[in-house]
């Protein structure tokens, strides 16, 4: 197959796989909001059912894409892992958990719907670098947002300080930055969130100061440039 012929059939794919991305992540934030049961809503399940099996679909289009098969294969099998319905498993062999290992187990796939778009977002960028700054804001503010989601689902029950989930959103804001927020979580969950985000912003904001740092350092260059330039001239 020509190399130009493979680019363009991996592009399509990631796109496909990006549209899905997004669909998936509206439909469970609708859902969210309106506080529906999920696993009695057929069009949500039937639909995580067909984005789980593109999913499959074309991650083992990219691996016969891939000039090395084997390990393009183990080095992102976790994608294929993640891609698998679970929660269409667990209901069909009506597997018993409770309500909230369930709500997680629906969020198992957006893992590879984050991959996908941040994946999409550095590809379509004018630089490796600039590429790998903005896959990181995606997956950062992906981070974020479905913590929020969760967040709002487990504490808003139980916790005077969650009402709404723009409230759920400044805490996962504020938590994220590692400024810390007024109220203290008081599930589990909420708590195990707390150390995730504040951990998640402690390595990924440092990398806001290099991307930085290279802008700085590249204008300066080109300064410098145009300065000899005329002064030659």
């Amino acid at each position: 197959m020509k190399e130009n012929l493979k680019r363009k059939i991996s592009d399509w794919l990631r796109w496909t796989v990006f549209a899905l991305s997004v669909a998936l992540i509206v439909f469970i934030s609708v859902d969210t909001f309106m506080q529906k049961p999920f696993l009695t809503n057929p069009v949500y399940m039937r639909f995580q059912l067909w984005v789980c099996i593109i999913f499959i679909i074309e991650f083992f289009a990219q691996v016969f894409l891939s000039e090395r098969r084997w390990r393009f294969f183990w080095r992102n099998i976790v994608f294929l892992l993640v891609s698998i319905p679970y929660l269409n498993i667990i209901t069909h062999y009506n597997v018993q958990l409770g309500e909230q290992e369930l709500y997680f187990v629906r969020f198992i796939p957006l893992v590879r719907a984050a991959y996908a778009m941040a994946l999409v977002i550095s590809y379509v960028s004018t630089s490796r670098i600039v590429g790998i700054f903005w896959s990181y804001v995606s997956i950062i503010l992906m981070v974020v947002y479905f913590s929020s989601l969760i967040f709002l689902e487990q504490e808003q029950p139980v916790n005077p300080g969650v009402p709404d989930y723009w409230a759920s959103l400044w805490w996962c804001s504020l938590e994220a930055t590692t400024i810390g927020a007024p109220v203290n979580p008081v599930t589990v969950v909420g708590k195990v969130l707390a150390a995730l985000l504040s951990g998640m912003g402690v390595i990924m904001f440092p990398l806001f100061t290099v991307y930085l740092g290279d802008v700085v350092t590249k204008y300066l260059k080109r300064r410098r440039a145009e300065e000899k330039l005329r002064e030659a001239n």
